[in-house]
């Protein structure tokens, strides 16, 4: 995977790692740390390795472990915690002298065999024959990382060895070469008459990539500013260059690049370091002698007077206005990264420079109204040896770029005149503090790619993790010289010689162009063939088409069991009380290094649906427009001095029993530190009871800022835009998912951000708080530690208390409504599975149940509640497993009865569509969604496995490695929406195809039980994945999903056979079995164009 300059923004988002999958315990984190501390000592020799430092890091509660190798030279860092999900990486400092992408190349080619592991793709077949919580590789500008994790010692072993001799000892074979870089072959291997043609997974990777104008204008951003070494050209490979690399060139970049000498190991979590420094030393390191790498990348020699640039790129025909999109920015070098206390100052610069309504420049440029966004890549980058910062404008008329550098010069004369405000200050000091905290969730691989630029370099990685260090000689720079910052800003900005201005604009031709000259290179390349030559690449391709559809044995890779993983999932106690009055509130005590954790969820049922799609617009801009006595600025303000942030995002809960059933609403949430508790709740009360919705101008601003980045994120998540359309009409979720989350919502907020009298829009955010910011179909969760528990209950009764609810019960606009009462757990108490059991419930309408009802709206609908594994679809859809739990007792505040109003549709009729959004991509993105079983039903469990073992079985080897697509696979969604998928795919068609031989090869059952075996490892890792304390008991919150279900659920996997899989390939993916949907993102395409099947849209 290619990241180009890989980055996120400052300290802060580096290390919040905040993904929904996988988990960190910092609260117990004194074992593993503690141990380090006392074991180690400088000097020690450990199998090889001499250490040469020790350091506790009690900020971020670990002990940092430094050592280097004798023989090599190899550096290793380890960085002990009391962290389950351990996690490797080794890292190379790569730094090319072309765009050829070698070392783009090269990361895809070391994981397609080995010595020790000669069998094809060893990478993509571990990650079926493990449980890891991650696995992957990338390419950064200057150096390539291979890191994955797991919470399973022996998984560790075996991984480690797969990546050490993937790295050290790869087979680099000319038709893996061919395969994943790039190689000329006919458009059809076995026909030699039809044209040859560009293949290869990383050249259609980077076609997709440079289709995003983005990083078009960050790359070239990166490359002018830094001219005189490898930031100059494109790490992973500009298409029109990849052509020029050569295998033997690949092979000698390994062989330069991939040394020991030149290599840095990265271990973390709770495993003893002893194992991985025998286990690194065994395999690999003792097998080499030090060298003198030649890899280091010398600094950029300062200019003696400003530069300036004009690129061009392809039109957006999502972007608002077709004549205002010209991007510009203002860049500036900055010193070298290894300089770690300048680095992080002018990281904390950066955001007081550009970060929220506050912010200078978001005042002089945002609120301009010349544009619509910051220009890419804004802020401080310290991915290079020199860092850099930029900011400017996208989104302008190319008649404003003289304006915009203007505004530039001027904010920095204001700015060192008179300096930033105090409480600006604090709020970032108190971003740092609540996101040292707070419980990442892969905060090994944060921590990896945090200190990776620098420590490429040759900076110490330990000094940058110090960050309670640096605050503190933050503060004291500036009690010393109050001017500290703004002295920073007249070195680095005013007086700097080293300065970048770059526009960008677009070029109706510009895509024809790019294609020309891909053409061009190709007719070059044929025309210098000789007959000899051609008769080469056809055999070429016979050789691989072969190889490809050969069937591989992976029995030298090591692999778990399934009788290695977990029979049962650790159960979470949840307790749910009545607050003001008969709000419930689900308390999950979680041992959270005092920060608590607040959500809302507020029915959408009674919302007219004429304002439905601006659902997602309201959220996005309801906690940024101002509240009570607080404009937006001071909102702003007191959301970072306060909290980690405040966010509202519209969802689609689907019913785990019935396809045709779901919730909708709005979540709300946040996080504090304990201390700040009541301040994060009187917000939440201004917000809900006092909004402010006169802000025009300031309105304007978001709406254009949101329409920007939708346009920009659909090349990046094309395949999901495809997901979505192609699943809209096979349930009814389906369309409002598209209407929040799909095209149509790109599309909509373009005609928003294009309006003259954005006043209609506005008058409907008031309409839309009626229905929504009050206490009618609310329920509220909150994750905190026992001894905050009393203090929490409080502050969310009293913020409960000052919501509004209606005077009369306003009729739900879907007109069937099914209220679903679900039994919490008893209080402070996990149950066992033996205290419940399942029933067969019938319900007439509107007859409610002691203990489980379903009030439903319809008078002709009837449900019979009973498991059935040989149910028809449509009576599966009718039937499910419901468990009937024991009331929780009931004292003061405790009620055992939580609702979910569900909204269903009995005359729902799904129905298949297909669409194909033309856009000028260079590449496709593909999906087809199948209608099937919902969570509960037993066939979930069997298509949950199947999807997997297609992607790894079949659709691997047919779309990525026989297609050329970057990405590609099948997967089952909690709403029981199977889908096919590409990612960055020169095909379409053939696509399709390939998806309806992949169910074929389902139904004929061609899959062995080892392959199930592996399709279950692969499973569970995602199911077991660790979840951070912040989100335990959310599955319980928002779907009603008790661990009861969750362990039935494993069953079911657990207990999946070869005719279970074979029986739901054809009861479900065959033709006429189940509604298919299919979407395509891509260009104009001759076939779909002429049959009147398809929507073009």
């Amino acid at each position: 995977m290619w990241r180009s300059g890989w980055r996120t923004s400052g300290v802060l988002r580096r290390l919040s790692g905040r993904s929904a999958s996988l988990g960190a315990w910092r609260w117990a984190s004194t074992t593993a740390c503690e141990r380090a501390l006392l074991r180690y000592r400088v000097g020690e020799k450990i199998h090889g390795f001499t250490v040469s430092q020790v350091t506790s890091v009690p900020e971020l509660t670990l002990t940092a472990v430094k050592l280097s190798h004798d023989g090599t030279g190899a550096q290793h860092l380890h960085l002990a915690r009391e962290d389950r999900n351990n996690l490797f990486s080794v890292q190379f400092r790569t730094a090319p002298a072309d765009s050829s992408g070698a070392p783009h190349v090269l990361e895809h080619t070391v994981l397609c065999g080995s010595q020790r592991y000669p069998c094809r793709d060893p990478f993509f077949k571990m990650l079926n024959r493990s449980l890891s919580t991650f696995m992957n590789a990338f390419t950064a500008s200057d150096y390539t990382l291979y890191p994955f994790s797991t919470q399973n010692p022996k998984d560790f072993q075996n991984l480690l060895s797969v990546y050490l001799d993937a790295a050290f000892f790869p087979c680099l074979r000319e038709l893996d070469f061919c395969q994943e870089g790039w190689r000329l072959e006919h458009e059809d291997p076995s026909d030699p008459q039809t044209p040859l043609v560009f293949k290869g997974v990383v050249f259609n990777e980077m076609k997709g990539a440079f289709t995003d104008n983005e990083r078009i204008f960050s790359q070239h951003v990166q490359s002018r500013l830094l001219p005189d070494h490898t930031y100059s050209v494109v790490s992973g490979g500009d298409p029109l260059c990849i052509p020029d690399l050569t295998w033997e060139q690949l092979r000698q970049f390994h062989a330069t690049h991939y040394h020991p000498s030149n290599a840095r190991f990265f271990t973390y979590g709770n495993f003893p370091l002893e194992q991985h420094l025998k286990q690194i030393h065994e395999e690999a390191l003792s097998k080499f002698q030090r060298i003198k790498p030649r890899t280091a990348v010398p600094a950029q020699k300062p200019w003696d007077k400003p530069r300036e640039f004009q690129v061009t790129c392809a039109p957006d025909s999502l972007a608002a206005g077709s004549s205002e999109q010209t991007t510009i920015s203002v860049s500036f070098l900055l010193p070298d990264i290894t300089d770690t206390f300048e680095a992080f100052t002018l990281n904390l610069l950066s955001s007081l420079l550009i970060s929220g309504p506050n912010s200078p420049f978001y005042k002089a440029l945002i609120e301009s109204g010349l544009g619509t966004d910051f220009s890419p890549d804004v802020g401080y980058n310290g991915c290079t040896r020199d860092a850099y910062f930029s900011v400017g404008l996208q989104g302008i008329a190319e008649k404003d770029i003289q304006t915009v550098r203007d505004l530039v010069d001027r904010t920095l004369d204001d700015i060192i005149e008179k300096g930033f405000e105090d409480d600006r200050i604090e709020a970032l000091l108190h971003k740092i503090e609540i996101q040292m905290k707070h419980q990442s969730v892969s905060f090994g691989l944060a921590l990896t790619s945090y200190i990776a630029s620098c420590w490429n370099h040759d900076g110490d990685p330990v000094e940058l993790l110090k960050l309670g260090s640096q605050v503190a000689r933050f503060r004291k720079c500036l009690e010393e010289n109050p001017k500290f910052l703004q002295e920073k800003v007249k070195q680095y900005f005013k007086n700097n010689q080293h300065k970048l201005t770059l526009s960008m604009k677009p070029d109706d031709k510009y895509s024809e162009k790019q294609m020309q000259l891909e053409t061009e290179k190709l007719k070059q390349k044929v025309n210098s063939l000789s007959p000899e030559d051609k008769q080469q690449i056809y055999e070429k391709g016979l050789e691989l088409q072969a190889q490809q559809s050969q069937p591989q044995d992976a029995s030298c890779l090591p692999a778990l069991k399934v009788s290695d993983i977990e029979p049962r999932i650790p159960f979470t106690e949840v307790e749910v009380a009545l607050a003001a009055g008969d709000t419930p509130v689900q308390y999950c005590t979680q041992p959270t290094n005092g920060v608590i954790y607040f959500r809302a969820f507020s029915s959408l049922n009674t919302l007219p649906e004429e304002l439905r799609p601006y659902v997602p617009l309201f959220c996005n801009v309801l906690t940024k427009l101002g509240c009570g006595g607080l404009d937006y600025r001071e909102l702003a303000q007191q959301v970072d001095l306060k909290t980690g942030g405040l966010a509202a995002a519209p969802h689609v809960l689907p019913d785990d029993s019935h396809l045709d059933t779901y919730e909708q609403g709005v979540l709300f949430s946040s996080f504090c530190l304990d201390r700040n508790l009541p301040d994060m709740m009187h917000l939440w009360s201004e917000i809900f009871n006092n909004p402010c919705f006169e802000e025009e101008e300031h309105f304007r601003v978001l709406v254009k800022m949101t329409a920007q980045e939708l346009s920009n994120g659909v090349p990046d998540a094309g395949h999901l835009y495809a997901s979505i359309r192609a699943g809209r009409m096979l349930a009814p979720a389906g369309d409002l998912q598209e209407t929040f989350g799909g095209m149509d919502q790109v599309r909509l907020m373009k005609s928003v951000a294009e309006m003259t009298d954005i006043k209609p829009i506005l008058r409907k955010l008031p309409r839309i708080k009626k229905h929504l910011l009050n206490c009618d179909n609310f329920r509220c969760s909150v994750n905190a530690t026992p001894q905050q528990m009393s203090q929490v209950e409080n502050s969310v009764d009293s913020f409960l208390r000052t919501l509004s609810r209606s005077k009369k019960e306003r009729k739900p606009v879907p007109p069937h409504v099914v209220e679903v009462r679900l039994c919490p757990l008893p209080a402070r108490r996990a149950r066992k599975p033996s205290e419940s059991k399942p029933c067969s419930l019938a319900f007439d309408p509107v007859l409610p149940c002691s203990h489980l009802s379903l009030a439903v709206k319809s008078p002709d609908w009837r449900a019979t509640w009973a498991g059935d594994a040989a149910a028809s679809e449509l009576e599966a859809s009718r039937r499910c497993t419901l468990t009937l739990i024991k009331p929780a007792p009931k004292g003061p505040g405790r009620h055992s009865l939580v609702t979910r109003k569900l909204v269903m549709d009995p005359t729902f009729k799904p129905c298949p569509m297909k669409t194909h959004f033309l856009f000028p991509f260079p590449v496709n993105y593909v999906a087809e969604c199948i209608r099937t079983a919902p969570y509960a039903a037993p066939a979930h469990a069997s298509l949950k496995i199947l999807a997997r073992l297609m992607t790894a079985k079949f659709l691997h080897t047919e779309i990525r490695e026989k297609g050329g697509a970057y990405g590609g696979g099948a997967r089952l969604s909690y709403g029981g929406i199977f889908t096919l998928y590409s990612y960055r795919d020169p095909h379409s068609t053939e696509t399709l195809q390939s998806f309806l031989k992949a169910i074929d090869w389902a139904k004929s059952g061609r899959f062995t039980q080892q392959d199930i075996n592996e399709a279950k490892l692969s499973v569970f890792a995602a199911v077991d994945a660790p979840v951070a304390p912040s989100d335990k008991g959310l599955d319980c919150f928002l779907y009603g999903l008790s661990d009861e279900v969750k362990q039935a659920h494993r069953e079911q996997l657990f207990a999946i056979r070869h005719e279970d899989l074979v029986d739901v390939s054809n009861r479900y993916l065959g033709a006429g079995r189940s509604t298919h949907g299919v979407a395509v993102l891509g260009p104009d395409n001759a076939s779909i164009a002429k049959d009147p099947s398809w929507v073009i849209r």
